[in-house]
């Protein structure tokens, strides 16, 4: 058993390399350039700076990227794989576990999916935008909000890099509207969403599905919503004192 978590730690680690995700990309990673959105999105101050005679400003590139062999779900199949062929099942059961697997998880996945596309959407519209000037209001308390924003983000798509889709483009404008650190912002993001990955619907669903333990997707939720956002909360006051107090500002990337 041992082995098997080896293995799959092993080869999601070696996904994860830069230099080996650029040898995969090289190998395969098709880009097709979206028609009629393509170059056509052109952001305007506040929201970029304003731009000069020798630095325009950029129109928006929207090209699908479809990096299908670096992804890490590709060495997390190639771990099933080999994990299959150790135990010593027959390809015809590994690929019946698999079409078990994906019937079970389908609704999970179109709603990942769905929320992915989404990020996208609110990114080419300037929901974005809109958004991240509104929340630059909160002023000095926006770390604390812009914290949970990534935990309500992970919460409602399942995904941390569904929830930095969807919110990272808003962090970004929004901390620089407010004069603070988009570094920390995308961060505290992250970190934010991290504390909602146990209140997620997705996770929730495939935590009972596995252990058996059909129909108390509520009693579940129930348990862990304080402790999430107990904790995103405290998570919420570290980024606040991060960008407004030292030494805690220190702390942050520049």
């Amino acid at each position: 058993m041992w082995l098997l978590w080896i293995l799959l730690s092993a080869l999601v680690f070696v996904w994860g390399v830069p230099a080996a995700k650029k040898q995969l990309n090289n190998i395969s990673s098709p880009a097709f350039a979206v028609p009629g959105l393509h170059n056509v999105v052109v952001r305007t101050p506040p929201i970029v700076p304003l731009p000069t005679a020798d630095k325009p400003t950029p129109p928006e590139e929207a090209v699908f990227k479809l990096n299908w062999l670096s992804a890490t779900g590709t060495g997390i199949l190639f771990a099933a794989l080999l994990a299959g062929w150790i135990m010593g099942f027959r390809p015809g059961e590994v690929a019946k576990t698999y079409w078990d697997t994906l019937v079970q998880v389908r609704y999970s996945l179109i709603t990942i999916a769905a929320m992915l596309a989404l990020g996208y959407v609110t990114r080419y519209s300037g929901t974005d935008a809109t958004l991240g000037l509104a929340l630059a209001k909160t002023g000095a308390l926006y770390p604390f909000f812009g914290t949970l924003l990534g935990w309500l983000g992970v919460a409602l798509t399942g995904s941390d890099t569904a929830s930095n889709v969807l919110f990272g483009s808003l962090q970004k404008i929004t901390a620089e509207q407010t004069g603070i650190s988009p570094v920390l912002m995308g961060a505290a993001n992250s970190s934010g969403g991290v504390m909602g990955k146990m209140v997620d619907a997705q996770s929730i669903v495939v935590a009972s599905t596995a252990t058996n333990w059909y129909g108390h997707e509520g009693s579940i939720l129930r348990y862990v919503f304080f402790h999430s956002l107990a904790l995103a909360t405290l998570m919420g006051l570290l980024v606040y004192l991060q960008a407004t107090v030292w030494p805690f500002t220190s702390m942050v990337v520049r």
